[in-house]
């Protein structure tokens, strides 16, 4: 079954449910259910334990690893989403991790760093982060460069997070890692092509057991782009094969 959760902002909203019909009409799907929820923590209770979700804000994702007590989590994702003022689409990851919902994250393919809210810090307790460009942090006083996707082998990247997460993971891919021009998220994208998240996501399924996965932040601009159709089709494709 695949559990769709409209959740967020109307855009969110209606991507979510949009996508429902562009995968029906594609034949992919025929079992499946609508949590519908305008609140993050009463999702936990509504939805079903699940092996696909297709999400809106990606809020939604700290209900469903409520659910799931996921122990490990890799997120695909622009951003960190590991900001610590308050819970939203740009923290969840940090307070899942802070209240136990997820052990241990990784984070694949950031361009977006450092939070850029007053008075916050990133949250770095219990995660690591790979991000798509080349990044660098203070360490001890001296600057050290990230591991990241454009400097550094996959092969290295894949053995450092299959290492720290373990054999089992919960698997969370924000549509926003693509670039601008496949017109899904609504708000900042990341720098990969299609190509480079279908093997990126070859590799997970290769190298990990997935228990659970979900499509995230998914919006109604996609009604309007033909190349975000063929990412949604082509990532649900893969992930449920």
């Amino acid at each position: 079954m695949v559990t769709f959760i409209p959740f967020g902002e109307k855009p969110n909203r209606e991507g979510v449910l949009y996508t429902l019909e562009l995968l029906k009409r594609n034949k992919l799907i025929d079992d499946y259910v609508i949590v519908e929820s305008s609140r993050v923590d009463l999702l936990a209770e509504r939805i079903p334990v699940d092996r696909a979700y297709v999400v809106g804000e990606h809020l939604a994702t700290y209900g469903i690893v409520e659910k799931l007590k996921a122990i490990s989590l890799l997120s695909l994702d622009a951003h960190t989403d590991l900001m610590h003022d308050y819970l939203d689409h740009g923290s969840w990851l940090a307070y899942a991790l802070e209240n136990r919902h997820v052990y241990r994250a990784v984070v694949l393919a950031p361009v977006l760093m450092i939070p850029t809210t007053d008075r916050t810090e990133l949250w770095t307790k219990r995660v690591k982060i790979f991000p798509a460009l080349l990044r660098s942090r203070k360490t001890r006083g001296k600057w050290r460069a990230y591991k990241n996707l454009q400097t550094t082998p996959l092969e290295e990247i894949m053995k450092d997070a299959k290492k720290y997460l373990g054999d089992e993971i919960y698997l969370s891919v924000d549509m926003d890692v693509l670039r601008p021009e496949y017109k899904i998220a609504r708000f900042q994208h990341g720098e990969l092509t299609l190509e480079e998240l279908l093997n990126l996501l070859e590799e997970i399924k290769r190298r990990f057991k997935i228990m659970a996965f979900d499509i995230a932040e998914v919006s109604d601009r996609v009604k309007r782009s033909r190349l975000g159709k063929k990412a949604i089709l082509e990532v649900f494709s893969l992930l449920m094969g």
